[in-house]
């Protein structure tokens, strides 16, 4: 067997974990307590340790460097990364996912990482050399990933505590794919999709005397029919050309 075939590859796992803090969307960053990139921010992750899965290591990582709970949050994995370069301890392939949830706690930084924060997405994404290793690259394919699964699939009800309107379910969409929607065609969409949304039977007092009708997530899993972002949901851009 060739040298080439004898050399291995070590394995990371990265994560993107992305909620909606004061109606923005927010990525969680950690400060690199070693080299390379020490002091520079980066996406929480580590090594496989033997014997782990992906996702096991995905969730240890979560908790070791950020303290957050792995129960609170949606997790997927969303490619792997092998550009030869990429890290410069040497061949290291890393494994990303995407996790979402609502309203996340402040982090507490752990193991290597010297600092855990929330940033706003369009902020990271408006300075590119901002982030070590590749992580920007994982970072714009996480958004467009999320974006994505918010038009077939229900995980926009992973960013909204159980029971909530159907406007703060549009705010979701609104800040994850920078638009604004109209209001009125966006609840005909929602409330017709197949098993999307289970109205509770209650109400929440919103705008000046008008309760508004409470719902939770159904059992549905993909959307049917699907909620596009290029059509008529569609109103005006926002003005922050970073999450265009």
């Amino acid at each position: 067997m060739s040298r080439e075939h004898q050399q291995g590859a070590d394995v990371t796992v990265d994560l993107v974990i992305l909620t909606i803090r004061d109606s923005e969307l927010h990525a969680l960053l950690v400060e690199r307590g070693n080299e390379p990139y020490r002091g520079c921010q980066a996406l929480p992750g580590g090594f496989l340790r033997p014997g782990e899965t992906l996702e096991h290591a995905a969730r240890r990582e979560l908790k070791e460097e950020t303290g957050l709970d792995t129960a609170l949050l949606h997790l997927e994995q969303l490619r792997a990364y092998s550009e030869p370069d990429r890290d410069p301890r040497g061949r290291v392939i890393t494994v990303a996912f995407l996790a979402l949830g609502p309203d996340l706690p402040v982090p507490e930084a752990g193991t290597d990482a010297s600092n855990a924060v929330w940033a706003p997405v369009p902020s990271i994404l408006a300075e590119p050399g901002q982030l070590a290793f590749d992580h920007m690259t994982i970072l714009r394919d996480a958004l467009e990933r999320a974006r994505s699964q918010l038009e077939y699939t229900t995980v926009a009800t992973a960013f909204c505590p159980e029971p909530f309107t159907i406007s703060d379910l549009r705010k979701v969409y609104e800040t994850v794919w920078g638009l604004k929607l109209d209001p009125s065609n966006f609840r005909r969409k929602v409330t017709r999709a197949d098993r999307f949304l289970e109205a509770t039977g209650e109400r929440r007092l919103t705008e000046p005397g008008r309760p508004a009708p409470l719902y939770r997530r159904g059992p549905a899993h993909l959307l049917h029919p699907p909620l596009l972002r290029e059509g008529h949901l569609a109103r005006i851009h926002t003005t922050s050309p970073a999450l265009r």
